[in-house]
């Protein structure tokens, strides 16, 4: 049976999506066309943004003067990065997102999103004359969410196919909002470093005192709060009703600039008591809620990808003993160890590369079985199962398959 046969071979659950819509798909150069398009069209804006974003800090960071300060602060902000990064890649284990997105992401939120939100800030501050504090508590929040959720409303617009879910809104805001507070980072240590009006007499005690509050304290705090509008535009694709479809981004925005505002209050105007008030009642309850609603969200992940597959199993696109050796995370992991230990590395390699193509496959054919499936299904998924057929013969699973289906770990 080939790959167009099995997936015309039931008529879609839901109504919202016309038997003809399978039958009769757009003809693929059509789309090919708009994808290279779409493609090209987020790759020219991204790369101009993070141009003119990296000559604006670049000389944000040389009107500084003093490199000494600048080094310290590096030094300081990379430090919770890794922990943080590693955090919002263990969520995007089902289907890892392209290695090449996630660097833009995390570029994006350091030079783009940073320096859209330096230069609005000057400009209200020079235009308006907002006092510093009245800044940071009322406009910073909204442009700087503005300038960090902008890259996941470019994916929304231009690649919407590589946002499966809720997840991979987390996931891509996660890493924006990392790299939006590694740049803030640097530039409030290497202020403390200095010291000043705002900072005291500076030095390494008290750019060790900002980064014990900023680094360790709340280093979740931009990618939580950036979060907001990534759950948003994740809803927004899997959803059904197309009210949803536009509210959700933008309520997702507005929940990111309301917890960004009340952040930056209990910073800036209620001071020390209220800060930690505002830490324990309101940042740590948000962060543990966003951490079990990412869990929720990663073993919801689990148990879709097992009816997906096992509903593509009974259309005869692979094997019904393979769902587990593809779904379960641990499972996963055994089947290419097995293949690497039976047939070596290229055994190995087909391994990974079927796991994750099924995978794929699973995410595609859920949003069939849901009603939203998107234009370009059969092409997609026909080309999945091509490339399954092509793989199945270089694939060694264990047997028998014992380990139990769904799940995640």
């Amino acid at each position: 049976m080939s790959g167009d046969e099995a997936f015309r071979r039931r008529e879609p659950d839901h109504p919202d999506v016309p038997p003809q819509a399978l039958l009769s798909p757009v003809p693929g150069p059509v789309l090919h066309r708009r994808r290279r398009r779409s493609s090209a069209a987020f790759t020219v804006v991204v790369a101009a943004l993070l141009l003119l974003g990296a000559c604006v800090m670049a000389l944000v960071l040389v009107r500084s003067g003093a490199p000494g300060a600048l080094g310290v602060g590096v030094v300081l902000a990379a430090l919770p990065v890794g922990p943080v990064l590693a955090t919002y890649l263990w969520l995007d284990r089902y289907e890892p997102e392209p290695v090449g997105l996630l660097v833009l992401a995390f570029a994006w939120g350091a030079v783009a999103a940073t320096a859209i939100a330096a230069v609005l800030e000057a400009a209200d501050r020079t235009a308006l004359g907002t006092a510093l504090t009245w800044s940071a508590v009322a406009v910073a929040p909204v442009v700087e969410e503005a300038g960090k959720g902008l890259f996941i409303f470019l994916l929304l617009w231009f690649r919407r196919r590589e946002i499966d879910g809720v997840l991979d809104g987390i996931v891509y805001a996660g890493l924006v909002g990392v790299g939006f507070a590694f740049t803030e980072n640097i530039l409030y240590l290497a202020g403390a470093y200095m010291g000043g009006h705002h900072f005291g007499p500076g030095g390494l005690g008290a750019a060790s005192g900002l980064f014990v509050v900023r680094g360790i304290f709340s280093p979740f705090a931009h990618p939580l709060f950036t979060s907001a509008t990534g759950i948003g535009v994740g809803y927004a694709v899997v959803t059904r009703r197309r009210f949803w479809r536009v509210a959700a981004p933008v309520l997702g925005y507005l929940v990111a600039v309301c917890a960004h505002g009340l952040w930056n209050a209990s910073v800036f105007l209620g001071g020390g008591h209220t800060f930690v008030l505002t830490y324990v009642c309101a940042m740590v309850p948000a962060f543990l809620l966003f951490v079990g609603f990412a869990v929720w969200a990663r073993r919801r992940e689990g148990r879709m990808l097992t009816r997906a597959l096992t509903d593509c199993a009974s259309r005869g696109l692979l094997g019904p003993d393979e769902v587990p050796w593809l779904v379960r995370l641990p499972a996963r992991r055994v089947a290419r160890s097995f293949a690497r230990h039976n047939g070596g590395s290229r055994a190995a390699r087909a391994m990974a590369e079927y796991q994750q193509q099924a995978v794929e496959l699973g995410f595609l054919h859920d949003r069939y079985l849901r009603g939203t499936a998107p234009e370009d299904f059969v092409e997609r998924g026909s080309a999945m199962v091509r490339r399954l057929a092509a793989l199945r013969p270089y694939v060694l699973f264990p047997r028998p398959a014992g380990l139990r289906w769904g799940g995640a770990s």
